[in-house]
């Protein structure tokens, strides 16, 4: 199967069995997504996949054949950090770095189709990612930093 990942076209051969995670980590040796809970539950998986933020534990590895792959490491660089990435920075959003793949590209992906989304829309975008050392008010004033609200 073939995958764009972070914009660099790879091919792979995986299991009929291995999601897209394990091809992410395994095959192509990305730390920019994780391995967590593998059902779903955490959102430290995340990838953006085709413009849609998914869980990528979730998703057998063949139905992401022909992809475009987006993951925390290809969103920007340490020199050249990508809004939202700044925007976590400045405002503390994160500890441990556990739950960043997927606030960030949550936020990324929310910001992307609504650019001056509600509180109520972040915390919708968020909730599908556990945080467990800073909770989330900090990530809610982040996005709503990189929105420039």
């Amino acid at each position: 199967m073939r995958l764009q990942v972070d914009g660099v076209t790879v091919q792979v051969d995986p299991d009929p069995e291995d999601t897209l995670v394990d091809v992410l980590r395994e095959d192509l040796g990305s730390t920019a997504v994780r391995a967590g809970c593998r059902n779903g539950d955490c959102g430290t998986c995340t990838a953006i996949v085709d413009g849609r933020c998914v869980k990528t534990c979730l998703v057998l590895a063949g139905r992401a054949d022909g992809a475009r792959v987006d993951t925390l490491a290809g969103l920007g660089t340490q020199a050249d950090p990508h809004p939202v990435q700044e925007a976590f920075m400045a405002e503390y959003a994160f500890q441990c770095g556990f739950c960043l793949p997927g606030m960030i590209l949550s936020a990324v992906t929310l910001l992307d189709h609504n650019p001056s989304p509600t509180d109520a829309d972040i915390r919708d975008a968020l909730s599908g990612n556990l945080c467990r050392c800073t909770g989330y008010v900090n990530a809610v004033r982040a996005v709503r930093r990189a929105a420039g609200l």
